[in-house]
């Protein structure tokens, strides 16, 4: 589906959405496709991107041998947009959290630290140090709603007690704050995680046949070692709620329950990674659900389709929502592979009708 796009004069606000772009090679044609498309009308456009800012497993100690190479990889990714003069914030993954290790809210902190001194103030880590949100930015056309999904299903140390500095640190809190920061902006709100509220990728139960014959490639890109009936057994062990990183488990569906018990009806959309896809879903009570968790060329995985699927693709690439002065938001899926950058789908996000 396509839509003529807006004129440049009619639209008030423009937002980007990217996630999972933390392995990046310095000049990633998904970054510079992304620092492009800001740079054309900065004091308007702001950027998102949705975790897992640093692969495999975040920031370390400046003292860990692994440092300069994860520094290097969120740097990357700032020195993209930075020049463009918009604005730029980072949400947390389960990558950030040091692959859902227990040195996991220490390397949320480093990042936070790490984000404000490479951009001096113009780039941040939101939620930060490790706090479940939401935190709140108003940007041009849009109310941005921040949450560390993370932090539902971490099974390490985090931040439970008013003492550990955080403005809400329990379940409770942060639906009350959720729902008080969206109530009367609903049709601007953008809640934006690391998780899914729901995908039709691995993380939603979706795998190739290839995963069932040959499992080891998901330790190991080029292990094409056929195992037929072992293979099996690890898309049955993903579905039945084996990590909390998959929707099957009992942390992650917590979660999702509670961000859409919160919301009123008809907020604008629901935005995150994780799912090395873009996906763009019906998913009630947002207008839409944006799945866009391919940061950097060739970082994609399989993915499905079914009724709810508006549009989706396993190519790097960002989505872009324009806000228009009549409260219309068009929302664009931009794909970027080696040889170009395109858009290949777009559609109209209409206000609901109020009744009076």
């Amino acid at each position: 589906m396509q839509v003529a796009p807006a004129p440049e004069s009619a639209i008030v606000g423009s937002l980007f959405l990217v996630g999972d772009a933390g392995a990046p090679a310095s000049d990633d044609p998904v970054l510079a496709a992304l620092g492009r498309a800001l740079g054309e009308v900065p004091e308007r456009s702001s950027v998102v991107f949705l975790g897992d800012n640093i692969y495999p497993a975040g920031l370390p100690d400046p003292s860990d041998p692994g440092y300069p190479e994860a520094r290097r990889r969120l740097t990357a990714q700032v020195d993209a947009v930075v020049g463009s003069g918009a604005a730029i914030y980072f949400v947390p993954g389960n990558h950030d959290w040091a692959h859902s290790g227990k040195s996991g809210w220490q390397a949320v902190i480093h990042q936070t630290a790490l984000l404000d001194s490479l951009s001096g103030g113009r780039a941040a880590l939101l939620p930060g140090n490790g706090c479940p949100g939401p935190e709140v930015r108003d940007v041009p056309g849009f109310r941005l709603v921040t949450l560390d999904s993370q932090w539902w299903l971490h099974k390490g140390p985090r931040p439970i007690t008013p003492d550990d500095g955080c403005p809400t640190w329990d379940s409770t809190g942060v639906a009350t704050a959720l729902r008080e920061a969206v109530t009367g902006r609903e049709w601007d709100a953008v809640v934006v995680a690391h998780h899914p509220l729901d995908s039709h990728g691995e993380h939603g139960g979706r795998f190739p046949w290839t995963d069932h014959i040959f499992p080891l490639r998901h330790l190991k890109s080029w292990l094409w070692l056929p195992l037929p009936v072992i293979g099996t057994a690890y898309p049955i062990a993903r579905r039945s709620g084996i990590s909390p990183q998959d929707q099957s488990h009992g942390l992650n569906r917590r979660y999702r329950k509670t961000v859409e018990a919160a919301m009123p009806p008809g907020v604008l959309a629901y935005a995150a990674g994780h799912e090395h896809s873009i996906q763009v879903l019906d998913q009630l009570p947002f207008a839409v659900e944006i799945i866009s968790g391919t940061g950097y060329v060739d970082h994609v995985d399989h993915v499905g389709r079914a009724d709810d699927t508006h549009y989706a693709t396993a190519t790097g690439g960002f989505v872009r929502l324009d806000r228009l002065a009549d409260r219309r938001v068009r929302l664009a899926v931009v794909e970027v592979t080696k040889e170009g950058t395109r858009e290949t789908h777009s559609e109209w996000l209409e206000p609901p009708t109020r009744t009076p």
